[in-house]
């Protein structure tokens, strides 16, 4: 994804599966809304869609879906130039842009089908990255692991938030995101946000990777449990810990500082 306008924050949130990272993302969205006079466009990557059920939003088109039918006009021989096809193009991906409460999202959808139309993807890329120059803030979901830093889709996000719990294996894919993100990602700021933590004490019992800042961590929350399972939208919940949390780490993120807590122990580099 590029960034067409240096005043758009562009916030990627990734790790591994089943840490918790769409609710951090939905959270995040929140946050942003609540500040006021600021547009947030919520971006999700993740073939799942569960940020959009997370902030309440019907998606009908997704991204995906206007890749495959451009891609059937073409390989049906559709008689208009390129010049002529662009605009339509840039339509379509404006249409499949959802508006609510002030929100605009946009969902990626499932996996590209088989066969190779780089040219269409790279064009995708940069009526994204027109879109994304309209809002001052844009939140990615991203699908768990790497693929897509490893596909360059999010080649020019300004802040990374890597989330992990406090597994090995979420800390490790957390380690190994950084690490390619580092080769392939122009981004201004890195982060680690800890999550679903019983306490402090957890927290500093864990031995975090080495050169990634520590910006954070969010409590176990009951509140964002029950709105999973009931299918409530992140957007209309009070009074919770995880929420008041999320707001204390973005507010770190964005000033490029690190956590308050004491940092964990650090992993012991090898030679």
């Amino acid at each position: 994804m590029q960034r067409s306008a240096e005043g758009t924050t562009i916030i990627a949130v990734c790790g591994k599966g089943g840490v918790g990272k769409t609710s951090i993302s939905a959270a995040t969205v929140r946050t942003l809304l609540e500040r006021g006079g600021s547009t947030v466009l919520a971006i999700d990557a993740d073939p799942a869609a569960g940020l959009a059920a997370a902030l309440g939003i019907d998606v009908s088109v997704t991204l995906n879906d206007v890749r495959e039918r451009f891609i059937a006009r073409l390989e049906e021989g559709a008689r208009e130039d390129r010049a002529a096809l662009l605009p339509l193009l840039d339509y379509d991906v404006w249409s499949a842009v959802a508006e609510r409460d002030g929100l605009a999202f946009l969902a990626i959808g499932r996996p590209e089908s088989d066969g190779c139309y780089c040219q269409v993807n790279d064009i995708l890329k940069d009526i994204i990255g027109g879109i994304a120059g309209n809002f001052d803030f844009v939140v990615i979901d991203g699908e768990a692991g790497i693929e897509q830093v490893n596909r360059r889709v999010m080649e020019m996000v300004t802040h990374l938030v890597l989330v992990s719990d406090a597994s090995s294996r979420g800390l490790n894919v957390a380690r190994s995101i950084r690490d390619v993100a580092n080769r392939t990602v122009k981004y201004r700021h890195a982060g680690l946000v800890l999550n679903r933590i019983v306490d402090e004490d957890e927290v500093r019992r864990l031995s975090l990777p080495t050169g990634l800042s520590f910006i954070g961590w969010v409590p176990e929350d009951g509140a964002i449990r029950s709105a999973d399972i009931r299918g409530t939208s992140v957007l209309a919940l009070t009074g919770s810990p995880a929420l008041s949390a999320v707001r204390d780490v973005l507010g770190r993120l964005l000033e490029g500082g690190a956590s308050t807590v004491a940092e964990p122990p650090r992993e012991t580099a090898t030679a």
